[in-house]
């Protein structure tokens, strides 16, 4: 058997298959990104609930594995060399993941590229003003805030961004070419920004065309569709 016991957050999350990725995450749109990945690629992973009601992000054997804490985080334990292999950061671990298995990244350099700006894109973009948005326009704390200015401000850069990818969605299905891992990264986010903030009226979603049929599109594909409880909120 796999031997992960050298990990201290095993010790708080025992590994259920010592051979499967472990993943340390919660449903939010950087949480489910990876969750699309494991899924499409059908690989085998044990999926450990990090609840933030517990701040289970704050314990020492979290930050072990992530000092940033936050979610998501991996161990694989065949990683490079054959030897178990920690990494956090959604991005990173898209990458990693798309190198172990030859899926959704290009191999040839320039589609490569093409997908990994859009990767950056969202990691730099999209994930960031999305996330403000939804702190000032959904949260119990950021509502109470009198001064709506932020709220303007990342209501409009949202808005913004949302004309980005409508324009590089014009005649695509996907966002770089084929389905990649740019698209697990950016649909999770339209999802959270239509289905949980609800904030369709604030940023212009009904005078686009382009960015909804790319989320019905991505929310149609099982993989997806079994990875928005993953791990299990409850857990």
């Amino acid at each position: 058997m796999t031997d992960l016991s050298a990990f201290p957050i095993t010790r708080r999350w025992p590994p259920r298959d010592a051979y499967a990725i472990q993943l340390y995450s919660f449903p939010t749109p950087n949480g489910i990104k990876i969750a699309v990945m494991l899924e499409e690629c059908g690989l085998a992973y044990d999926a450990h609930t990090v609840s933030f009601k517990r701040q289970d992000q704050m314990t020492p054997e979290f930050l072990s594995l992530n000092p940033n804490n936050k979610i998501p985080a991996i161990i694989d334990p065949d990683g490079p060399e054959g030897t178990p292999f920690p990494l956090f950061e959604s991005g990173a671990i898209l990458i990693y993941l798309a190198e172990k298995t030859g899926k959704f990244l290009p191999q040839a350099p320039a589609q490569r590229y093409q997908v990994l700006q859009w990767l950056m894109f969202q990691m730099g973009g999209i994930g960031p003003m999305f996330g403000q948005l939804g702190y000032f326009y959904h949260t119990e704390a950021g509502l109470a805030i009198e001064d709506k200015r932020p709220l303007q401000r990342y209501a409009d850069e949202t808005a913004r961004i949302l004309k980005v990818l409508e324009g590089q969605l014009q005649g695509r299905d996907w966002i770089a070419g084929d389905y990649s891992i740019a698209d697990m990264a950016i649909g999770p986010w339209l999802r959270v920004l239509r289905d949980i903030y609800h904030g369709e009226g604030l940023v212009g979603w009904r005078d686009l065309k382009n960015v909804p049929a790319y989320l019905d599109r991505f929310l149609a594909r099982p993989a997806v569709a079994r990875s928005l409880n993953v791990p299990r909120r409850d857990g």
